[in-house]
């Protein structure tokens, strides 16, 4: 049981980053923007956090750090998609490898620095509960934070006027904008708003869930993220949904391993790339549900 409680703990720590940075991602796409730079925009926040962290201690400077990395790069790529309309998915991948080399190449400063004790987060109270204390209530903040910013997204999503003249931006930019809203600076207030989580999810990831930095850290949990928010088909609480069960395969290889099964190491890492690829082959046979679920105008320039 004591494994069983250590797995869904570490199911839940993983699944904070890709639900921070798939909601992140689902309010881009929201408005009508794909961002294939995420991996990019996490990396560049992971080394700004871990920077911000060594030098002043603080945690919280080291997360505003990296979601201000992935909003002011975020700017950058609105910036070329919304005004000089140029393609969205060359420019997403262009931040991503942009974002990769940047962060070396400022990491290096940083491969042997090492932050100070991690405190250890705990409810008191339910945190010494058989089970449940260790799998539930032992967490750092940010982990019950991705759940209230699931349900607080849905809030502004479906109750909100101002998600609902987001999804209509998404759905038709042209109606929108004949109804006098500013489509061109909504969908870079969406855009700077979904890159500032994508630097948090970077952040958390070299502060909190591997306190440390190396270069490539965040090895594809932006490919992911991304995908995630297909798999959802852009709803907040399927992407925390989705998020777990990712970060459960993710961890599965570990407990695995810990286990003794005597399975090839680089078959058990392969794990969680292969559980999206089925997943995104399978929603792919019914193309229809998911134009239904899709903002009609998703990926595609507006020109006022």
């Amino acid at each position: 049981m004591e494994s069983l409680a250590l797995l869904l703990a570490a199911t839940l720590n993983a699944g904070t980053v890709l639900a921070i940075a798939g909601l992140g991602l689902l309010l881009n796409e929201r408005a009508g923007i794909v961002n294939l730079g995420a991996e990019g925009m996490m990396l560049v926040a992971a080394i700004a956090g871990y920077a911000t962290a060594v030098h002043t201690g603080s945690d919280a400077l080291a997360f505003a750090a990296g979601m201000a990395a992935g909003a002011a790069l975020a700017a950058v790529f609105g910036a070329m998609v919304i005004w000089l309309n140029t393609n969205q998915y060359a420019s997403g991948l262009a931040l991503s490898l942009f974002g990769a080399g940047f962060s070396a190449f400022i990491g290096i400063a940083y491969t042997q620095q090492k932050l100070g004790d991690r405190t250890a987060w705990a409810w008191p109270g339910v945190a010494d509960i058989p089970f449940v204390g260790p799998a539930l209530f032992r967490h750092h903040p940010m982990v019950y934070g991705a759940v209230l910013l699931a349900a607080a997204l849905a809030w502004f999503l479906y109750r909100s006027r101002a998600g609902l003249v987001l999804r209509a931006v998404g759905e038709s930019p042209e109606a929108a904008h004949a109804l006098g809203y500013p489509v061109r600076r909504i969908r870079l207030a969406a855009v700077m708003a979904g890159g500032a989580l994508c630097g948090l999810a970077g952040a958390y990831v070299s502060v909190i869930y591997t306190p440390l930095w190396v270069e490539g850290m965040i090895a594809g949990k932006g490919w992911i993220a991304l995908a995630l928010t297909t798999f959802a088909t852009w709803r907040p609480a399927r992407v925390l949904l989705g998020a777990y069960l990712f970060g459960g395969v993710t961890m599965l290889q570990f407990h695995l391993q810990g286990e003794g099964v005597q399975v090839a190491s680089q078959w058990l890492s392969m794990l969680p790339y292969l559980a999206t690829i089925v997943v995104l082959v399978l929603i792919s046979r019914n193309p229809t549900w998911i134009r239904a679920n899709m903002p009609a105008s998703l990926g595609k320039p507006f020109v006022p």
